[in-house]
């Protein structure tokens, strides 16, 4: 098949039948464009005539590129690579995959950084009053939406781009949410106290006028337009309410998510509990979050313990 065409039928693939985000669509359709052209600098035009060799000299020259890439960067450009070649082998457009004996560059494992229980709370005053306060009472409106979104954030531990797809009705089970995740899988996720009150103090005095600026929508989260918030949007909220709080450290909207599971795990979670709560489909990807909790253990044991030193 011609390329072009190869990496058109693969990203329809990727985003219609495998749901994947319209994020990381996008960074396949530009680690595939430049496969595209890299091949056709050498006469390579059609997926039939890609072999091993081909393959293996365009991830060796990507890895030796100046400056060199992040390991992360070109694992997923080689990701992106044999995607396309399984696929079109898979619906038998191509016989064989060029593809197969590439091996992924190994990616330095970690640790996420979370806020300390202190700065969560410095971090959620510095965006909006506290429901129920007289702050709250006389409060500008869009504090008190990022409040809301702020404290659903850490209290549920959710992707921002699961948040700001939440549907008003997605907030109607009590204290529990409904999710929607990665490939379109629902999950349901308790809310505490602190974020449900924050939650309905947004939609009883602030949504109803947000939502009268705009054309009609479901989601939860307005802009000040009245149209849905966006992604960008939530992620300036953030940066905002961060440089309002007075935190130096770089935080985001995964800093809080690596927040909510590190202090799930410090406070006696099971890490299975925490996958389901994050909607990770193994636990091997929240294991790296119990290397905190151990890491909060030694400096416990160093201190507490008189044999320690």
């Amino acid at each position: 098949m011609e390329l072009e065409r190869a990496v058109e039928a693969y990203v329809r693939h990727v985003a219609l039948e495998r749901g994947l985000s319209d994020h990381t669509v996008a960074a396949y359709t530009r680690d595939l464009a430049g496969y595209v052209t890299w091949l056709g600098d050498r006469g390579i035009h059609d997926s039939a005539a890609i072999t091993p060799a081909l393959v293996a000299d365009f991830a060796a020259e990507r890895a030796a590129a100046d400056p060199p890439p992040a390991a992360t960067s070109l694992a997923r450009l080689q990701s992106s690579v044999r995607g396309l070649h399984r696929f079109l082998v898979r619906d038998g457009i191509d016989l064989d995959d060029p593809s197969a004996r590439l091996r992924p560059p190994k990616t330095p494992k970690r640790l996420p950084k979370a806020l300390s229980i202190a700065q969560v709370e410095q971090l959620l005053d510095a965006a909006g009053p506290t429901p129920g306060t007289e702050d709250a009472s006389a409060g500008d409106p869009a504090a008190v939406r990022d409040r809301a979104l702020l404290e659903l954030l850490y209290a549920t531990g959710a992707r921002v781009s699961e948040i700001v797809q939440l549907d008003v009705d997605d907030t109607a089970y009590g204290d529990v949410l409904r999710v929607r995740g990665k490939g379109g899988k629902e999950r349901v996720v308790p809310v505490g106290s602190y974020a449900r009150a924050a939650v309905d103090a947004y939609l009883t005095r602030v949504r109803p006028a947000l939502a009268a600026k705009g054309r009609a929508t479901p989601r939860l989260f307005l802009g000040i337009r009245g149209a849905p918030l966006s992604r960008q949007s939530a992620w300036l909220v953030l940066q905002a309410a961060a440089e309002h709080a007075g935190l130096t450290a770089h935080v985001s909207p995964h800093t809080l998510r690596h927040s909510f599971a590190t202090h799930l795990l410090q406070g006696g979670a099971d890490v299975r509990v925490v996958q389901e709560l994050l909607g990770h489909a193994s636990v091997a990807t929240t294991q790296i979050y119990t290397h905190v909790s151990v890491d909060a253990l030694r400096d416990v044991y160093a201190v507490s313990h008189p044999r320690a030193r």
